[in-house]
């Protein structure tokens, strides 16, 4: 008996020496991506999608409780409203599993000059530390460099990687981008 349960020990001692044997060395786990997104006009979505295709990240939009006028002035009216009373926007949903995430791409369109206040609601709902933000945006013509640098200022407790700005909703860049950052081989 005694034999016998000495080379069932050896056995199992022989195979995890074997299995740890195959196991790659410094294998990290695989990170997981949450694309989050405000958009508007439809311009942000189809860049955050893209990222997403890309990356295998999940998306999450970040939905206003009350819509936004589908008019374009009404809705810039109501938008620099909100900025000029320093505005938190509620937010319909929250993100299911937060800590899961280790990489947080942040994106919105260029609104008075800087990201919409419900970006600072986003922000505000979510413990960033120990996270990676990387913020993109999408814009007609200028301030993309002060939207990304406003998103960058609304997570301080996270780590950074270099942003990107797409004109409308144009993706030509952002594989190349990706691969900048290293979110892509």
């Amino acid at each position: 008996m005694k034999t016998k349960l000495i080379a069932l020990l050896a056995v199992l001692l022989f195979s995890a020496g074997a299995n740890a044997q195959n196991a790659p060395v410094n294998e990290q786990p695989a990170k997981k991506i949450l694309i989050a997104y405000f958009s508007w006009g439809g311009n942000t979505q189809h860049v955050a999608e893209h990222i997403a295709a890309l990356t295998g990240g999940t998306l999450f939009r970040i939905e206003p409780e009350k819509p936004y006028p589908t008019e374009y002035t009404p809705c810039t009216e109501v938008a620099k409203a909100e900025k000029e009373a320093d505005a938190r926007p509620a937010i319909k949903k929250k993100v299911e599993d937060w800590e899961q995430y280790d990489t947080i791409f942040i994106g919105c369109p260029v609104w008075w000059w800087t990201a919409p206040m419900i970006i600072n609601t986003f922000t505000e709902g979510y413990d960033f530390n120990g996270k990676t933000v990387i913020p993109f945006c999408t814009y007609a013509s200028t301030y993309r460099d002060e939207t990304l640098a406003k998103i960058v200022e609304l997570t301080p407790a996270a780590g950074h990687l270099k942003g990107f700005g797409a004109v409308s909703k144009n993706t030509k860049g952002i594989k190349e981008w990706l691969k900048e950052i290293k979110m892509l081989k």
